[in-house]
């Protein structure tokens, strides 16, 4: 009895410390249950590597089987960066229209502040006053319509010049892939630099820098383990990459000031030019040193070329696969050339089933098909969900091109289902997004477009293309070769033979 009457009064002692404990516990939860966030699901992930081990060799078509599972909306973790991945139209015009400010920066990573002098570039720089200056800039100054338009008689000449190789072939076999890359590089280095460069030395630069940007970096992801990215010489080749491209880049502008030191520097103005007659005449609050004049001219190089050469590859390889298709699109060209040598430039608005193979192309074969990722700025609600600061969001654009909810068909190779329609290049249809759509979408379609739709034209207008060793249409190898663009694993091999 003593034994229990100590206890009891040493309970009536502590009652006080024990009721003020309750309290603060309800007011815990309470506190915990209106903070908690409300995240997107998310797949079960690894430690330390988190959902790393579920993207595979094809990380858009692994990401479209997790939505499929885990919804449209999904949150996964790429070491310790939580990272958002939208796969539906309607989670993809929240990001980028909805909430376009918010989701309208870039993340840091390490191989892009390597290449591109500290993401300097339109691309990977992150939102903000220097990114708004140079996008301005670049669009008023290098690809505007009239600018765009003033670069035509590169396009023609060159296009004139691969029509006589492929003529000169006709009969054997031609690497067509090859012949694309030689193609698009000649245009962007004369629109750029003003004259055709080393094509082997530049082209084999342009595949380094390319795919290093594909490369996977531990430290951007894991930062503690970064000292891995440097001990298996991933950051060692990016800047040995970036070393040699910055030579390359010293030439050409000691090359343009000398020219223009000579006096001639009006005289058939390049991008090089331009730029640095807007460096020298910089009349706002902006600094546009040499190294953001690389960059953009890096962006260009870059860009263009992987995007028209990948874009044409994949068209022609799908009009070969579709023998109905590429029949409409001759018949169509045909009537449009009335007998002409070749089908200028002003013709192509009239080429309507042109454009509509040329989208449907794009809808299977995004040339990015992970756009580029984008960073949360701010807590967003998106559909319901919770999006802290400091997110990564990944927009799946090839699997959002193959929705059985917005697409009927969407495996199909089907153009006829863009002429019907008012889808169009100008980023407001979420469903088909091959350049991205909002603030951060690319700045090129002008450019990109012109160049595809006239040499697509001109080719299925002069050929007929036929597989070599009796490969069959439909057995054409359609695999990809998944990086930060969307390529043919193998480059395609045909035999031309002339239509007229």
């Amino acid at each position: 009895m003593a034994i229990f009457s100590s206890l009891q009064t040493s309970l009536l002692s502590l009652f006080p410390l024990i009721i003020l404990m309750y309290f603060f516990r309800i007011k815990w939860i309470s506190f915990n249950s209106k903070n908690k966030k409300n995240l997107p699901p998310s797949p079960w992930k690894l430690p330390i590597i988190g959902n790393f081990h579920q993207l595979g060799s094809s990380p858009n078509r692994s990401l479209q089987v997790l939505s499929q599972k885990y919804g449209p909306i999904m949150l996964l973790h790429f070491g310790s960066v939580p990272t958002l991945i939208a796969s539906s139209a309607e989670a993809a015009r929240d990001i980028m229209k909805v909430h376009d400010l918010s989701f309208s920066s870039r993340p840091s990573l390490t191989i892009p502040n390597i290449l591109l002098y500290g993401s300097k570039d339109i691309g990977f720089a992150p939102y903000g006053e220097y990114w708004r200056q140079l996008k301005s800039i670049v669009v008023v100054h290098l690809l505007s319509k009239p600018r765009v338009r003033s670069f035509r008689q590169v396009r023609e000449k060159e296009i004139s010049h691969m029509i006589g190789v492929l003529q000169e072939n006709c009969g054997s076999l031609v690497d067509m892939g090859s012949l694309l890359v030689s193609h698009t590089n000649n245009i962007v280095c004369r629109v750029t630099i003003g004259r055709a460069y080393d094509g082997l030395k530049l082209v084999d630069l342009l595949s380094k820098f390319i795919n290093m940007l594909s490369v996977f970096s531990v430290g951007s992801y894991i930062p503690w383990l970064s000292w891995v990215d440097r001990l298996s010489g991933l950051e060692g080749n990016a800047k040995k990459v970036a070393k040699e491209f910055d030579e390359f880049l010293e030439d050409v502008i000691e090359e343009h000031l000398k020219k223009r030191g000579a006096g001639d520097a009006n005289e058939g103005q390049d991008l090089v030019d331009i730029l640095l007659d807007v460096q020298r005449d910089n009349t706002i609050d902006f600094d546009f040193s040499k190294d953001t004049l690389k960059a953009v001219i890096l962006d260009i190089f870059a860009a263009g070329t992987d995007t028209i050469f990948t874009s044409l590859q994949w068209t022609i390889s799908e009009l070969i696969k579709h023998p109905r298709v590429m029949k409409t699109l001759q018949q169509e060209v045909t009537e449009i050339a009335k007998g002409r040598s070749m089908i200028m430039e002003e013709e192509l608005e009239k080429s309507q089933y042109l454009k509509a193979v040329i989208k449907e192309s794009l809808r299977l074969h995004p040339p990015a098909p992970l756009l580029l990722p984008r960073k949360s700025t701010q807590d967003v609600k998106l559909n319901g969900y919770d999006i802290p600061t400091g997110t990564q969001v990944i927009i799946n654009a090839w699997a959002i091109g193959r929705d059985p909810v917005t697409w009927d068909d969407p495996e199909e190779f089907m153009p006829e289902r863009f002429l019907n329609n008012s889808i169009e290049y100008n980023g407001l249809n979420f469903e088909w997004l091959p350049f991205g759509a909002g603030r951060r979408g690319c700045p090129g379609i002008q450019f990109t477009m012109v160049l595809v739709e006239l040499a697509l034209a001109n080719l299925v207008y002069k050929f007929d293309f036929t597989l070599p060793h009796g490969i069959k249409n439909e057995e054409l190898d359609m695999t990809e070769k998944i990086g930060i663009t969307l390529r043919m694993k193998s480059s395609l091999m045909v035999i031309p033979s002339p239509r007229l």
